[in-house]
């Protein structure tokens, strides 16, 4: 196990700058995701660490050992890409024991090695195997069991979950988050679905255009975004958010009158406001809408609502009765309300 950091990493392609500066750390044994969309820079963090890309300004040290200029090979790492990367004419077996071949290792501690791994992962019965007789999530975990072999200081995934249908995701994540907890190993995992990090992480890492937008535990994102980009980034459904002004002590916006904290923002200041669906609720009085679309999923349900010309997304834990075109009102705690200043996007208070 080690600690990774990253001190004032840049990176360019020519003249295209895509890592802006970027600098944190990530503790001994802990999970971290970096999250954000497609092209904000986080699959090229990932690969700067692993010795796959060229540094262009700043350090990154493992175990407290600048790395910039060791070869992959050499930085006591393993990697599980999103493709596999199996080799077709090996055995499960020899697919997960290769890497060690190739440092010499002797017989009796390769076998070792890779009936442990097997057996954390539950493929006993699949080592004489080949990829090609393998689904998707067998793959993944020969992938995974290759890395595992290498007792690595530091795990890196890659969007290993993308090529799986959607059950099958939802178990694997389970069980990368189970052979952490097992093997208490230095994480690194890069991702563009928030759900995966909420479920995952010990901390996020939030990116967007070669920055990092917010870091903290999933649920300090969640409950406490930074500013406008996290709280729409994370959660899903996303936040709901609009444009309002501050008057006497509310904001004004899509022809509602919204709660404001009190201290939260001065009068005449220009907001976005938000909240999310799960806090939203169906009430006799509050801010009027319009039902548009009823989604029932079974123990909760989704309702698109118009209000003031706009549409929000309500999640209700249960059944309703509410059918399209029905007036409704909407309700909620004030202190579960996110604002953030109009020109920065910063959170306010």
């Amino acid at each position: 196990m080690a600690s990774v950091s990253f001190r004032d990493i840049y990176k360019a392609y020519g003249k295209v700058k895509v890592i802006h500066g970027i600098g944190f750390d990530i503790t001994d044994g802990e999970f971290v995701v970096l999250v954000g969309p497609s092209g904000c820079g986080k699959s090229t963090l990932l690969r700067m660490l692993a010795g796959l890309e060229e540094i262009t300004g700043g350090e990154i040290s493992i175990d407290g050992k600048v790395v910039n200029d060791l070869d992959s090979k050499d930085r006591d790492i393993a990697m599980v890409f999103q493709s596999y990367a199996l080799y077709p004419h090996m055995t499960v077996r020899e697919n997960m024991g290769f890497s060690l071949k190739l440092r010499k290792a002797d017989a009796k501690t390769i076998g070792q090695r890779v009936a442990d791994a097997a057996r954390i992962l539950n493929l006993d019965q699949l080592l004489e195997r080949y990829p090609r007789e393998l689904s998707g999530g067998q793959r993944q975990r020969v992938a995974m069991g290759r890395a595992i072999v290498r007792d690595p200081k530091v795990f890196l995934f890659d969007e290993p979950l993308s090529n799986l249908d959607a059950k099958l995701r939802v178990a694997m994540r389970a069980e990368i988050k189970a052979l952490h907890q097992r093997l208490k190993t230095t994480t690194v995992y890069v991702t563009h679905d928030q759900i995966e990090a909420m479920t995952m992480a010990d901390r996020i890492v939030v990116m967007h255009d070669g920055i990092i937008e917010q870091i903290g535990t999933p649920l300090e994102l969640f409950d406490r975004p930074g500013n406008l980009f996290v709280a729409q980034f994370i959660g899903s459904p996303a936040m709901n958010v609009f444009s309002g002004v501050v008057r006497s002590g509310q904001v004004e916006g899509l022809g509602a009158q919204w709660p404001l904290p009190p201290g939260m923002a001065g009068e005449g200041q220009a907001v976005s406001y938000g909240v999310r669906p799960t806090d939203l609720r169906l009430a006799a009085s509050g801010i009027p809408g319009r039902v548009i679309i009823v989604e029932p999923t079974g123990a909760e349900t989704e309702l698109l609502v118009e209000v003031g010309g706009q549409q929000m997304v309500v999640v209700i834990h249960g059944r309703t009765q509410a059918q399209p075109g029905d007036p409704v009102h909407l309700e909620f705690d004030v202190a579960k309300s996110h604002v953030f200043d109009a020109a920065s996007g910063l959170r306010l208070g």
